[in-house]
């Protein structure tokens, strides 16, 4: 019982630990973008496939819902709520992974909208990996889409998801 107990608040730390290290690179990569580029001004990296352009961001993906930044602030913090209960209560080692890059880029951008321009809970978010030109996103994007998908496929593969590695004990080993 102990054993159980002490690798759960393991788990659990390393959750958290983890999600404020993307949150940590995100914002740093942010404040890299505000203080080295120009607004909308194009830097190729990898020619027209991939560059960087410094853009705000009122809505969600692709601008969409600008006018309702406030809403998209409300649920972000919804997200951070229930990714954070998600993450205390999870047992299992390869979902905490996907947990802890989705609660780092929901705090992030949470963060975003509570504090940076033009206002408190109407704040842009801070945007500068252009994908061809057909979208600008950041490094908290990638996390967000990484632990989402990541979660999909530990889900597909995961024995019984309602079982802790407690009770597959095959899958404490492997």
């Amino acid at each position: 019982m102990f054993a159980t107990s002490s690798r759960h608040h393991r788990l659990r730390l390393l959750t958290g630990l983890s999600a404020v290290l993307v949150v940590l690179v995100d914002q740093a990569s942010k404040w890299w973008a505000e203080t080295s580029l120009e607004l909308f001004e194009y830097h190729p990296v990898i020619g027209d496939l991939l560059g960087w352009r410094l853009v705000y961001n009122p809505g969600a993906a692709f601008g969409m819902a600008a006018e309702f930044t406030w809403a998209l602030t409300i649920l972000a913090g919804i997200a951070v709520i229930a990714l954070t209960v998600y993450g205390f209560t999870n047992r299992v080692p390869s979902i905490a992974i996907g947990i802890a890059a989705l609660l780092g880029g929901a705090i992030s951008h949470l963060g975003d909208r509570l504090f940076r321009d033009p206002g408190f809970a109407v704040g842009h978010i801070v945007d500068f990996i252009d994908y061809s030109g057909f979208f600008v996103g950041n490094v908290a994007d990638i996390f967000l889409v990484g632990g989402a998908i990541y979660l999909v496929i530990a889900s597909l593969f995961q024995k019984d998801p309602t079982k802790t590695p407690d009770e597959h004990p095959e899958q404490v080993n492997s």
